[in-house]
């Protein structure tokens, strides 16, 4: 107990917050609303502080943790652990088949990049809708592989972050979750 109240999340804390578009993945309230505003006062001063493991941007909706834990952010964004993301994504014009090769060869260089990006496993669930599992976690990466091809983004949602998803979680709500979820499996499942 402090000041007679029970100690909040003593243990640390981990989040699944379904992100609605506008809001920023940052502190910096210069950047315009965020994410930390969808949560209790109280867990916006605690210390150390609630981040997001890794970033959507403010076109980009669908699910995103939030945690105090810094061994966790690492762990679930570092490149080494290969943490799979899954987005849907729409585009402007239609699909080409060939888009699941490119994708899958990891081979696809994006402009200012040294590297290539990892394989990626895209399926095609419509002429201008496609699931897309990532890797990695670079800058506008989803939006930038799908530019590379000559197809612009126009809608974009995360619905699942390792072996979790959104599954029913309604926009600008979060989900509580035991700190330890990630402590074994991270694939998709």
């Amino acid at each position: 107990m402090v000041d007679g109240e029970p100690l909040d999340h003593p243990a640390g804390m981990l989040l699944m917050l379904n992100k609605p578009l506008d809001l920023v993945c940052s502190h910096d309230l210069r950047e315009g609303p965020n994410i930390y505003g969808l949560l209790p006062e109280r867990w916006r001063r605690r210390n150390p502080p609630v981040t997001s493991i890794g970033r959507l941007d403010k076109d980009t909706s669908g699910l995103i943790l939030l945690t105090d834990q810094s061994a966790l952010v690492h762990r679930l964004t570092s490149p080494k652990h290969k943490v799979p993301k899954v987005y849907r994504a729409e585009v402007d014009r239609d699909l080409p088949p060939s888009l699941v090769a490119v994708f899958a060869a990891g081979t696809l260089m994006l402009e200012g990049e040294s590297a290539p990006c990892a394989p990626a496993a895209l399926k095609i669930l419509g002429p201008r809708a496609a699931e897309l599992v990532l890797t990695e976690g670079r800058y506008h990466q989803v939006r930038r592989m799908f530019a590379s091809q000559g197809c612009e983004v126009v809608n974009l949602h995360r619905t699942q972050f390792g072996h979790l998803g959104l599954g029913d979680l309604p926009a600008g709500q979060w989900r509580e979750l035991p700190v330890d979820a990630f402590a074994q499996d991270t694939g998709v499942g």
